[in-house]
C-alpha cells in the first residue's frame, strides 16, 4: 500500500548514489574477471613483460572474486530497496538526483565503448596480438551496451516493470558463472596456502643452493653436512621444512656436484607454472629450473668452475 505521506528525504539521495556506485565497482570488477580469463586462454609470447601479465592475472582473479562477491549483492540489494520506494512512493523515479546519477553513468559508458574501441585499433596496429584484444573489446561492448541499454530505458520510463527482475536474473547468472570460472583458475583456498608452502620450499633451497655454491667458492670444497653453511658473522641460519619443520634433505656426491631434496604439495613442469603462487615474472624464472612433482622431489645440482670459480684469496 502507497503511503501518500511519505515524502523524499537525504536517504534516499543515499540510496540512489549507493546503488551507482555498487553498480560501478561491479561492472569494473566484472570486466577485471573476463579480462584475466582472456590473459589465461590466448597468451601472447611476444615480450617477457607478457609473463608478468599472465602469472599475476592469479592476483587480480582473487582481488576480483573477493570485490563482487561483496559488492555485487549490495548492488542487487539497493536496487530492490529502491523499487519498493518506487512502488510507495512514485515521484522518487522522478528525482533530479537519480536522473542526473543515471545519465552520468551513461555518458561514462559511452565514453568507455569509444575509448575501448579506440585502443582495440590502436594495439592492432601496433602488432599486438589482435585476438586478446578483441576478444577484451566485446567484453567491454556486452557489459557495457547491456548496461547502458538498461539504465536508458529504466530512465524512460514511467511505472515500475518485471523486466527489472529479468535483468538481475541474468546479471546475476554472468556473475554466477564468473565466480564458478574464478575459483576453477585460482583454486581452493586450501589449495592456494599449499602452493604457498611449496613457494616457500623453493625459496628455501634457492637460498641454501646459493650458500652452498658461495662455500665451494671460498674452500674448495663441498659442505658435509647443511649445519657446515651456518655463519654467525652473516648470520645465516639453514631454513626449515615450513610444513613438517624438519630439515631439507642434503647430500654432496663429488668434489662439485650435490643433491637437495624436499615434500611438495603441487607439481610444476615444462608446460608452465601450474601453481597458483606463480604471480609474476620474477617468480617464474626463478622457479624455472625448479620443476618438480607432487611428493618428494630432489634437485641435482653441479657447480662448473669456470662459471663459479673459487675465490682468489691471495687479493
Amino acid at each position: 500500500m502507497k503511503n501518500k505521506n511519505e515524502k523524499l528525504s537525504p536517504k534516499h539521495v543515499f540510496l540512489h548514489l549507493f546503488s551507482i556506485s555498487m553498480l560501478y565497482l561491479a561492472t569494473i570488477n566484472v570486466l577485471t574477471l573476463i579480462f584475466q580469463f582472456i590473459n589465461q586462454a590466448v597468451r601472447d609470447s611476444l615480450t617477457s613483460a607478457e609473463y608478468f601479465a599472465v602469472y599475476n592475472s592469479h592476483n587480480l582473479v582473487r582481488f576480483g572474486l573477493a570485490s563482487i562477491i561483496i559488492v555485487f549483492p549490495l548492488f542487487i540489494w539497493s536496487s530492490w530497496y529502491l523499487n519498493k520506494i518506487y512502488l510507495r512512493i512514485p515521484k522518487a523515479r522522478q528525482m533530479k538526483t537519480r536522473k542526473w546519477l543515471i545519465y552520468l553513468t551513461l555518458f561514462i559508458l559511452a565514453l568507455v565503448v569509444v575509448g575501448d574501441l579506440i585502443r582495440t585499433i590502436w594495439m592492432f596496429l601496433g602488432g599486438e596480438i589482435s585476438l586478446r584484444f578483441i576478444l577484451k573489446a566485446l567484453a567491454v561492448l556486452i557489459v557495457s551496451g547491456g548496461i547502458f541499454g538498461y539504465y536508458l530505458w529504466d530512465v524512460r520510463r514511467e511505472k515500475t516493470s518485471k523486466k527489472s527482475k529479468y535483468f538481475a536474473w541474468g546479471a546475476g547468472a554472468i556473475v554466477l558463472i564468473l565466480i564458478v570460472f574464478g575459483f576453477i583458475l585460482t583454486g581452493s583456498p586450501k589449495e592456494e596456502r599449499l602452493a604457498r608452502f611449496d613457494y616457500q620450499k623453493v625459496g628455501d633451497l634457492q637460498e641454501i643452493q646459493y650458500q652452498i655454491i658461495n662455500y665451494w667458492q671460498s674452500k674448495e670444497k663441498l659442505p658435509e653436512k647443511l649445519e657446515d653453511l651456518k655463519d654467525s658473522i652473516s648470520g645465516f641460519m639453514i631454513p626449515l621444512d615450513p610444513q613438517s619443520k624438519q630439515p631439507y634433505e642434503y647430500a654432496a656426491s663429488g668434489e662439485n656436484k650435490f643433491e637437495l631434496c624436499a615434500e611438495f604439495n603441487l607439481a610444476i613442469n615444462d608446460s608452465g607454472p601450474k601453481m597458483p603462487y606463480i604471480d609474476n615474472f620474477t617468480a617464474y624464472m626463478n622457479l624455472s629450473n625448479w620443476n618438480h612433482q607432487a611428493g618428494r622431489a630432489c634437485f641435482i645440482r653441479e657447480i662448473d668452475p669456470e662459471l663459479y670459480p673459487p675465490f682468489d684469496k691471495t687479493k
